[in-house]
């Protein structure tokens, strides 16, 4: 065999090895993305049911979950969060695999700001949501699930409970008998109201409850432009309890009776 075509053969074997090195950089590379999308709702409340999104809002509605420093568990186990929510929101409305969006709901409700920014991203979805409502949705859950086109629940769903509370314990009466005394040493007339160890006045009463009516207007309002149903007969409505599953639908609070087997059915049916 000549010097030139040893040559040849050489070059030849070298383009076949960087050929073979690229593919399978890239093969590992393509993999490797897969199992990303894959990942990508791992650890949160949501995932994929064939064509179908699916997002599970159970426990105490928080604006975030605090963990642990030595755990990765969160403190509170039974919460969910509006920013891993609204997380899966936007994922799913950007997946363009996903034609609808349930929500399972189980809760009866909690920070009214992380109930407002899932109902927020609900309502920028762009894709067709419904609500499914389990043992409860009250306060803020309802708040939600009233941002859907459609609701779902148990005859005996816990459902309802528009109104806004900022009830606690006050501990000034024990205090005083274990001879305990508050020394209140602040800046700001008001910057101690709500402290369960000291009486609550009737101006900070008067100061609280400016919020609480503030609060409980922009929940009726939002319920009646989410239901699509007059203001007024949302403000009767709106005394604080909650309703079952059956006379929640009387009123209009919820549209089917059903479980998550109707929702899918009613999503495959119309979308």
């Amino acid at each position: 065999m000549t010097q030139e075509k040893v040559k040849k053969i050489l070059k030849i074997v070298l383009v076949v090895f960087v050929v073979l090195t690229a593919l399978a950089f890239w093969t590992e590379k393509g993999l490797y993305f897969l199992e990303e999308d894959e990942d990508d709702y791992a650890g949160l409340p949501c995932y994929e049911y064939g064509d179908i999104g699916i997002i599970e809002i159970k426990g105490e509605i928080v604006p975030y979950l605090v963990y642990a420093s030595d755990s990765q568990e969160p403190e509170n186990p039974d919460s969910v969060s509006s920013e891993d929510v609204v997380y899966c929101l936007d994922g799913l409305k950007e997946n363009g695999d996903v034609r609808a969006v349930i929500l399972e709901i189980n809760s009866y409700g909690g920070s009214p700001v992380a109930s407002e920014e899932i109902m927020n991203a609900i309502k920028r979805l762009s894709k067709p949501s419904v609500a499914v409502i389990r043992e409860g949705a009250v306060s803020g859950a309802y708040l939600i699930a009233s941002a859907t086109n459609k609701i779902f629940a148990s005859e005996f769903s816990d459902v309802g409970g528009i109104g806004i509370t900022m009830s606690y314990l006050d501990y000034s009466k024990q205090n005083n008998k274990d001879g305990i005394t508050y020394q209140q040493i602040s800046a700001g007339k008001f910057k101690d109201t709500g402290d369960p160890d000291k009486p609550l006045t009737a101006e900070e009463k008067e100061l609280l409850m400016r919020d609480i009516k503030i609060s409980h207007e922009f929940f009726v309002k939002k319920v009646a432009q989410n239901r699509k149903l007059d203001i007024e007969k949302i403000r009767a409505l709106a005394d604080g309890s909650s309703m079952l599953g059956a006379s929640a639908k009387e009123n209009g609070l919820i549209d089917e009776i059903g479980g998550f087997n109707e929702a899918e059915n009613w999503v495959i049916a119309n979308y």
